[in-house]
């Protein structure tokens, strides 16, 4: 290596020193031209577009022409090719590559920043909502044609299988949920093979969703017992609480005792316990499968959550609100039970439906899941989900949960703050040196993923108190938190 003398260097850096001979100051300092990352795709890549394609062409043939409709020939036609094409296509796309997240072409992309495929695949993904949701009274009031009825009969062979009766619209989106975590949540495998912490929480999910939201429901209506979902419970599955919902679990036998009870008990007792030691994560990130879609089909969109004040301000008032209507709604329905309802008559099934159609069916989903290309993955999680509202409150004044940061190695980069699915500033606590102990931290950790100096730590610790100062006293800070604007207390 070439030593220089400050007494004999030149006045300006010789460009034989440097390597190149660019002149920043002449040429301006505006964006280089931009150069797709992926300017050709391999033979294998094609292979999966291909077999996704011709799985694509043989679902709408067997849905709309009847051809092996019904059979498990139609069924593994279509959803097997598609499956396959797509294992095939990430498979190849990250085989070969270094270990590490590549978020490489994001802003760039139409599909992934708003762009015309962006809004095609909103609009898509809003509009099979609304068709799933409304499906009833588009036929039968509007006299619009019966669009699920082809795609339905598709999956009655897994049906018969699995439940003994034939497929409804609702084992049709059951199945096409699962197989959505199933695929993708192979995709974050690849993606985020060389972070543990990842693989763990992707397997987690991918397990409790087939296993406990769709399986073994089914399984259970096979064998002429109540469906129930045992993953989720009061208030993100309401009617677990309701009166006429326990009532019925108690009444069809020993299981459905044992339904009501683990619902009763896990949604009181559990959340505040695992909660305690885990955070919030230890539902949200790991089993809740609303989660587990946003963490594996929505995780290309994670980046378009909106991180400004303002979003924070309405994220509080309207989830806190949807927790308060369904308490409510809860409450009412069981004072209309106990009084035979002679105290509110109506009034209650009123509350209960309107909270059924606006936020269970319209926010939830057709927003919840719709807008992933417009907001993100976590619009429902983050502003509707009252199961997230009550988590959020344990984690932020009773859990030993906290993201720790190491303000001294931060470069401010901004890596954490914008792939953060829930809208969170993490790089202002990074700079700050401060905890992160947020409401609305979901604990997924692709914050600290991405970090390229290690900064930031996914943490339970051995009390609470250590978390922020007066974290000791829950009380007197969640007073201070809701008195206080989210831009003065920054922990809120």
């Amino acid at each position: 290596m070439t030593r220089i003398d400050s007494a004999t260097a030149p006045s300006s850096i010789d460009s034989a020193l440097t390597g190149y001979d660019f002149d920043e100051e002449a040429g301006g300092f505006g964006e280089p031209p931009h150069v797709p990352d992926e300017t050709r795709r391999s033979a294998l890549e094609w292979l999966g577009l291909a077999l996704a394609g011709l799985g694509a062409t043989f679902f709408v043939l067997s849905a709309t022409t009847g051809v092996l409709r019904g059979t498990w020939g139609g069924f593994l036609g279509s959803f097997g090719l598609l499956v396959a094409g797509a294992f095939v296509f990430f498979a190849d796309r990250y085989r070969g590559t270094q270990p590490g997240i590549r978020n490489d072409n994001t802003y760039f992309s139409g599909a992934k920043n708003r762009g015309a495929l962006g809004w095609a695949l909103g609009i898509g993904f809003t509009g099979f909502y609304l068709v799933l949701y409304f499906y009833e009274s588009y036929w039968r009031t509007w006299g619009m044609p019966r669009l699920l009825d082809g795609p339905i009969r598709l999956v009655d062979p897994l049906a018969l299988l699995l439940t003994g009766h034939a497929a409804d619209r609702w084992f049709l989106y059951g199945t096409l949920y699962t197989l959505l975590i199933l695929v993708f949540g192979v995709r974050m495998f690849w993606r985020y093979r060389h972070n543990r912490y990842q693989l763990l929480r992707t397997a987690s999910v991918m397990f409790f969703q087939l296993a406990f939201a769709f399986l073994i429901p089914n399984l259970l209506k096979l064998f002429q017992q109540p469906e129930f979902y045992f993953s989720y419970f009061w208030p993100l599955k309401p009617e677990y609480l309701f009166p006429t919902e326990l009532a019925a679990l108690t009444e069809a036998s020993r299981l459905g005792v044992f339904m009501a009870f683990w619902g009763v008990v896990l949604g009181l007792v559990g959340v505040p316990i695992l909660t305690y030691f885990h955070g919030k994560r230890w539902y949200c990130s790991w089993v809740c499968g609303c989660g587990g879609l946003a963490e594996t089909l929505g995780d290309p969109w994670r980046h378009q959550s909106i991180k400004s004040t303002s979003a924070w301000k309405l994220e509080r008032w309207l989830i806190h609100s949807v927790l308060v209507l369904i308490v409510v709604t809860t409450g009412c329905l069981w004072i209309n039970s106990a009084t035979e309802g002679r105290l509110l008559g109506r009034a209650s099934q009123t509350f209960a439906s309107f909270y059924g159609l606006w936020i269970g069916a319209v926010f939830s989903g057709v927003i919840g899941v719709g807008f992933y290309p417009l907001l993100g993955n976590r619009v429902w999680c983050r502003f509707g989900c009252p199961q997230a509202a009550i988590l959020g409150l344990f984690q932020r004044f009773a859990s030993r949960f906290r993201i720790t940061t190491n303000g001294s190695q931060c470069m401010s980069c901004g890596n954490c703050s914008t792939y953060c699915e829930m809208g969170i500033d993490v790089r202002a606590y990074a700079q700050r040196g401060e905890n992160i102990v947020r409401a609305s931290c979901v604990g997924c950790g692709v914050c600290s993923a991405v970090c390229p100096r290690g900064v930031l730590k996914l943490e339970n610790g051995k009390e609470i108190g250590d978390r922020y100062p007066g974290a000791s006293q829950p009380v007197q800070a969640f007073l201070h938190a809701v008195t206080t604007p989210p831009e003065q207390g920054r922990n809120c």
